[in-house]
């Protein structure tokens, strides 16, 4: 039963694996990727009927491909019966939180491995997503992940490792976090990218606040993040606009690239006063492709 990859991964909308109310609305929505939870918003005693619940509601879709669950920790000792009930109906893929570097990396290809030659799925169509920042010992190994099957992206959190460390303040006065979780942001961004695989950011818990969203969404986008999760469906519209680029942007872009053909072997040329080397054109080419997804 092959699978393919959803062709945008700018919003993440968790759905509570226990409600097939919400995760219908998730779904129906405009989302580029749900995320089904059986992890946190599933309290420990509603887990088997969410995992079969979640089961239920992947194989009455044909949109498997943007579904994705996120399943319960490798510490936790839940996720081999979470992946036994989900496989079966083949998810788009899986949100794997508490990661802490490649060997988890290496042990869930190896569970989606054995399951998916069970169950008849493609060999390694089940993609992986990892929260790389939840523990204090992930911090440390945000740049292991190069290589690592199945991965195709990369989040971070901050409420698991502020509990963790005992933290009872995340933001500074003004709004912003303070500095290990900044650390946590800067971590995962670059350990994604030095992987090959996409950044996403963390929730914005206040789903009210759609302007600070849209601000903060466009300020991660212009440090270099693909896209961002969401906990509520008011949020997705705001992540999709600002995750995806303006009709200038692409524009601009063009132009950086007609700028360089016209002068090919050129190290730098000049556009619009400005003089642009060879980061500005890969910057350039990088935006076109994001717009042609």
């Amino acid at each position: 039963m092959p699978q393919s990859n959803p062709a945008k991964m700018r919003s993440w909308l968790f759905a509570p694996g226990d409600s097939e109310k919400k995760m219908a609305k998730a779904a129906d929505g405009q989302a580029d990727i749900v995320l089904l939870d059986l992890e946190d918003s599933v309290m420990p005693e509603s887990k088997p009927a969410a995992r079969e619940m979640v089961h239920n509601f992947l194989a009455s879709r044909d949109d498997r491909h943007r579904l994705w669950v996120r399943v319960n920790p490798l510490s936790s000792g839940d996720i081999e019966a979470d992946l036994d009930a989900i496989m079966p109906a083949a998810p788009g893929g899986l949100f794997l939180p508490k990661a802490e570097g490649r060997p988890d990396m290496d042990a869930l290809d190896a569970m989606l491995t054995t399951r998916e030659k069970l169950h008849g799925i493609e060999s390694g169509a089940t993609k992986v997503a990892a929260l790389v920042t939840e523990t204090p010992r992930s911090m440390f190994t945000t740049g292991d992940y190069e290589g690592a099957p199945r991965l195709v992206a990369m989040s971070w959190g901050a409420e698991d490792l502020s509990s963790a460390l005992g933290a009872r303040v995340q933001f500074n006065d003004n709004g912003g976090y303070m500095p290990t979780f900044e650390l946590a942001r800067s971590l995962c961004l670059l350990g994604a990218v030095a992987a090959g695989v996409a950044p996403v950011e963390t929730i914005q818990a206040d789903f009210r606040d759609l302007e600070g969203l849209k601000d903060r969404a466009l300020l991660v986008r212009s440090q270099g993040y693909r896209g961002m999760l969401a906990i509520h469906p008011a949020q997705v519209p705001i992540i999709n606009e600002a995750f995806t680029p303006t009709a200038q942007e692409i524009a601009h872009a063009r132009a950086i690239i007609a700028a360089f053909d016209a002068n090919p072997g050129a190290g730098t040329v000049g556009l619009d006063g400005a003089m642009l080397d060879r980061p500005h054109l890969a910057l350039a080419k990088a935006m076109i492709d994001s717009a042609d997804l």
